[in-house]
Order: C-alpha cells, then structure tokens, then sequence
C-alpha cells in the first residue's frame, strides 16, 4: 500500500534528529527548518498523487495546458525556479485553489467557472506559488510537535477500518496545513509580483477578492467558507491590493487581460457538482451514472465525495457512509472486513436487498478514540459491491440501530427516468448583441442557476446591471435545475 503523505510527513520529521535553520528564499530570513528541499519536495509529490487519484483531474487537455502554461512563466521568474513545478485543474467544483510542498498546485474548475479573465487567474496561481516559495507549509510542519501535527480532524475510524470504509484517507490534510493571516498576507503580495512580472494587469487581483466574498456570502449568509477562516477577510485583501496600486510606478494601460481567450477555455466546463456522478433530493441519493439510489435519515447532513457518500447524525455522534468495497461478493468482503485485528464481528446475516445479493454484520471496533459499534452492509449491484458502513461510540447503537437498517435497506435500482437522464450542467458563452441588463439577459438565454449566482460568475452587481453590447457573458445550462 502507498504511504499517505501523512505517514511520509511523519517519518520524515522523526527522521530529523537535529533542529536547524534555512534560508526563506523570499525574505532572506533565517528560520526554523525541520524539513529539506529534498524533503519537501518528496512531500509534495505523494500528496500530489494522492490528489489526482482521490479528486481526479479535467479531462481538458488544453485547458490543463493553459493554466500550466501560465504558472510555469511565473514559477520559472520566481525565487524558486528549479523546483519540479507542475500546474493542474482539479475536478473539483468547490471555488478554491491549493498549493502542495516542493512546488505542486492545484486549482478547481470550481474556481475557473467564477472568474472572467486570464489576469485573474495569474493573480490567484501566483498566490499559490507564493506559499511554496515563502516555504510556507515547510514553516507550518517546523513548527508543529510530531505528535500534533492536527493534519487533519481524525477519522473515527482506525486507520486499517478506514481503508476498508473507503474514507478519504486523512493524509490529504496535508493540503489544508492552516496558513497564519501573515503568511497568506505575504502569498497576496508574491502574487501580485509575481502576475505583475508577466505584465498581467494587476488590478484585476481585486476582482477575485470580491468575488470570494460574495462566494462567501452566499454560501453561508454573510460567514467565511471553510477553507477561507485563515484567510484576511476580502475587504481587506480589497483594500491591500489597492494600496500596492496606489504605490506602483508602472503604466498598466497596455498589460494582460485576456478576457475572451480565458473565457474560452471556460466554454463547455461543467459548472458546480456533476449530477452524473451522483446527486441528493433532500434525503435521496441518485446516481445516475451507477444507476442506483438510497435514502438516508431526514435530517442528517450529507455530502457526496469522489470517495464515499456520507451522512452525519444531527448530533455529530453517528456516520453513515457509501462506499466501493471491491468486486468479491459481499460475504467476502464481509469476511475481509470482520477479520481486521481489533474488530469484533457481532449478529449477521446474508439475506438478500431488494433483490440484490447482499450480507451484513454488526461489529464492533476499537479505535484511537475509543470503541465504535455499527453495521456493516455490503451489497452487490452493477459487477461490484457496495459497503455501507454505519457506526456510532459504544453505547449509542440502539438509538441509531433502526436508522442504520433503514438506510441499508433502502439501497435499490435506480429506475426514475427524470433522474437517470439527468445532464451535467455547462458553462455557455453569449457575445450580447446589444445592452442589456443581467435580468434581461437572463429572461433571452435562461440559465438553470439563481439569477443571484449568475451575477456573481459575471462580476455584476445584480439583476438590475447593464452590461454592454458586445461582451461575452456567461450563463449555465442543463443540471437539476434551480
């Protein structure tokens, strides 16, 4: 099995055994260092690899060479240049970007569907390289105790149970190392230098800081996503921008912006989460592409992933999660799963659901945090086999136990035509062939989002925006609709 980067993080921090000092190749400063540019590097490249076989990339051979194409040109200028710098958009429809140890980044296509021109987008690559040349996550790991490094939450499961869970393995976490607002103040300042060294008209960097802060807005009324709490609050990334501006000594008349060419690439890209690659109806789960469905407890938050589709008890004390198990039949991936040390098979049973060869156990494990007790279901459909994995802390099965056998029971063949023709939806471009308002575009080319999002995509202010004759806008098609 391929170490998770974790595993790698660790080995190679209790393989230090003398604190010494570096060089930040940005600031000149001495600082701590536990970790090697070699180190670093190695790093990188197991939680890049793990990024692409969890997330998966674009199947966009050109657009993966344009956005390469343009953080190649930046990385190559900056303090770093030989660093083995790779460039890629994620299938990801979260608007984010992220850069790994050594010199790997990664931007969604979540990102790529929300802002307009190529300007941009060399502002927010140009943060990213930042935090590697400012050796930013190297900082991070230097400073962390090996036995709190805190990589990542921390499965409920031990790490031999997740494997068999099929959980995104936690060695991911790597990715999301929490960046101090100072750090993420200097990566804002490496990426304005680093855009403005290619000549991109900077001035478009405030653009993506207003559009993350409506992003923001909209998604949790007016409360920071996530992966945007370490992050300067927009308005202030707003203003430092400005105040850069204000102090730069360069015509910026004549530099890059390339709206259409970037746009372009943008044509076609499916916009927010694919529906094909499985969809919630409240407390419903479609797939369309697999075609089956299951119902989860109403109430319970749910999240689909690249890896499981999962759903959490209201009271943050019970998991149900989906997941691949392999092609064995269920009564061997049922034996597979009960033979792993620490686990302890309790009743089960091989009787068949909703036609499908299926068997199930209960179970109990002991894990770092203490001992679980749940059900393991596992179902064959389709050439493969399905585990449906739920758990909760000792003690509490009986007051989940009937929405755990609901849940596997309710595993079935995905017959509802609406939902297994259901499209992608795509980003689509118009060049307007005269003014009009965002409302009036939207009533002549109907878009299948909230007409509040399409203006955020477009960077007007709403509805009531008039937008000139000529400019190429974006609307999106297909999907579940609004």
């Amino acid at each position: 099995m391929t170490p998770s980067p974790r595993s790698v993080l660790v080995s190679l921090l209790l393989g230090s055994t003398m604190l010494s000092c570096a060089t930040n190749p940005v600031t000149g400063k001495k600082e701590l260092s536990l970790v090697s540019e070699s180190q670093e590097i190695e790093m990188g490249k197991e939680a890049s690899q793990q990024t692409i076989q969890q997330i998966g990339l674009v199947n966009d051979p050109q657009l993966q060479a344009y956005v390469s194409g343009i953080g190649m040109k930046m990385a190559k200028a900056s303090e770093r240049p030989n660093l083995p710098w790779e460039f890629h958009v994620v299938n990801d429809a979260s608007v984010n970007a992220f850069a790994l140890p050594g010199g790997f980044i990664f931007v969604t296509r979540g990102l790529l569907t929300y802002i307009n021109d190529e300007a941009e987008l060399a502002t927010v690559v140009g943060h990213e390289i930042g935090h590697v040349t400012n050796r930013h996550s190297v900082q991070q790991i230097s400073k962390a105790q090996v036995a709190q490094l805190g990589l990542g939450v921390g499965s409920i499961l031990s790490s031999d149970v997740a494997k068999y869970a099929g959980v995104a393995s936690q060695g991911l976490q790597v990715l999301f190392l929490k960046y101090s607002r100072d750090a993420e103040s200097e990566a804002d300042l490496a990426g304005f230098r680093y855009a403005l060294s290619q000549n991109y008209d900077v001035r478009e960097m405030a653009n993506v800081f207003h559009t993350l802060d409506r992003v923001g807005e909209a998604a949790g009324g007016g409360k920071l996503p996530d992966w945007l709490s370490t992050h300067p609050a927009p308005a202030d990334r707003v203003t430092a921008t400005e105040a850069r501006l204000d102090t730069l000594h360069k015509d910026l008349s004549n530099s890059i912006i390339n709206r259409d060419q970037y746009l372009q690439h943008v044509q076609g890209l499916t916009f927010g989460e694919d529906p094909r690659q499985g969809f919630f109806k409240g407390n419903q789960f479609y797939h369309p592409d697999l075609k089956f469905q299951v119902t989860f407890p109403q109430g319970w938050q749910t999240q689909n992933t690249a890896e499981a589709v999962m759903a959490g008890s209201p009271s943050q004390d019970a998991i149900i999660q989906l997941s691949l198990a392999g092609k064995g039949t269920p009564r061997e991936a049922a034996t597979q799963f009960l033979s792993q040390q620490g686990i302890k098979a309790g009743n089960g049973s091989s009787a068949s659901i909703n036609g499908l060869p299926a068997a199930s156990s209960y179970f109990q494990a002991q894990t770092d945090q203490g001992t679980i007790e749940g059900l393991a279901t596992f179902i064959s459909y389709g050439g493969v086999t399905y585990m449906l994995l739920s758990y909760t802390p000792s003690g509490k099965l009986g007051t989940y136990d009937a929405a755990f056998r609901q849940t596997a029971g309710s595993f079935s063949e995905l017959k509802d035509q609406a939902a297994l023709s259901v499209t992608a939806p795509k980003v689509e471009l118009v060049k307007l062939p005269k003014e009009m308002t965002l409302a009036q575009f939207n009533a002549q080319y109907p878009s299948t989002i909230p007409i509040e999002q399409l203006a955020i995509i477009n960077e007007v202010d709403g509805p009531d925006s008039a937008i000139p004759a000529g400019r190429t806008v974006k609307r999106v098609t297909g999907g579940t609709g609004k």
